[in-house]
């Protein structure tokens, strides 16, 4: 399987495309066994890209008697941005993925996406709200924009695995004093394990919003804050008598073998 978007293709015509990215270099930010990360430039744009070659059978059938699953290549992240795309939520856009070899042990496959550029993570934009609290309007559109699109994900069918707040990009315009409320633009990145079905399963549903909780519990949210995430999530989820007692006992378990200490919130 092959998508370059039109400037890939100028770039590469002629040229095998796995070939290709091999040959891009530039600053590293993850580099395993099995998979690298890293940004580059073309034609003085900026661009994000991920190599991913087999796993092998060993790491597989490893993670089959753990009851894990294996990501063996590109193709999840790809499948979620575009479900993304479709579902009107803010993410990575690709401009080039492939994916070659029907043997997943041996598969190789990329995704590139555009850089995002004048945006913060969440995790920092919030780091210092126990000290110096949000204007309550900022916080509640934050909040709610999350709900939304928690909900809004879950009810397609995608989860996202490492659902936490540092991988929620906030564009700041040049200007992380001067936000406004009514037109916050959040992208969703990292979703490389993400995985999409017709329905999702309610496992996996707590486990991504536990990890957005436990990923907030030091931002100083108080008791209304959490109560304004639940209601809105609430309105598009059909939700059983326990799954926020789930929710909140999964982070707090993620909190102490994190921190090894029992969280301080307002659940």
């Amino acid at each position: 399987m092959l998508y370059l978007r039109d400037d890939f293709q100028k770039a590469w015509v002629g040229k095998d495309p796995f070939q290709e990215v091999e040959k891009l270099e530039g600053r590293v930010f993850r580099a395993v066994k099995s998979r690298r990360t890293f940004r580059f430039e073309m034609n003085g744009r900026g661009f994000f890209a991920k190599i991913h070659h087999g796993v092998g059978w060993m790491e597989i059938l490893k993670n089959l008697t753990q009851f894990k699953s294996t990501i063996t290549g590109a193709g999840n992240e790809y499948a979620a941005l575009i479900k993304l795309k479709e579902l009107g939520i803010d993410t990575m856009t690709p401009c080039a993925f492939g994916s070659r070899g029907i043997n997943p042990a041996k598969q190789d496959s990329f995704i590139i996406t555009d850089e995002l550029t004048n945006t913060i993570s969440l995790e920092d934009f919030c780091r210092d709200w126990k000290k110096n609290p949000s204007a309550p309007i900022l916080k509640h559109a934050l909040i709610k924009k999350l709900a939304q699109v928690s909900s809004k994900m879950h009810a397609s069918g995608l989860n996202h695995r490492d659902f936490y707040i540092c991988h929620f990009l906030l564009d700041i315009v040049n200007d992380p004093a001067n936000i406004n409320p009514d037109k916050l633009k959040v992208y969703l990145i990292d979703l490389h394990r993400a995985q999409l079905r017709s329905k999702t399963p309610r496992r996996w549903i707590v486990k991504d919003i536990a990890g957005i909780w436990f990923s907030a519990m030091d931002t100083g949210l108080t008791k209304r804050d959490v109560l304004r995430f639940i209601s809105i999530y609430g309105e598009n989820m059909s939700i059983d008598h326990d799954f926020w007692k789930d929710v909140n006992n999964t982070a707090k378990r993620l909190y102490i073998k994190e921190f090894d200490t029992v969280p301080n919130c307002a659940f």
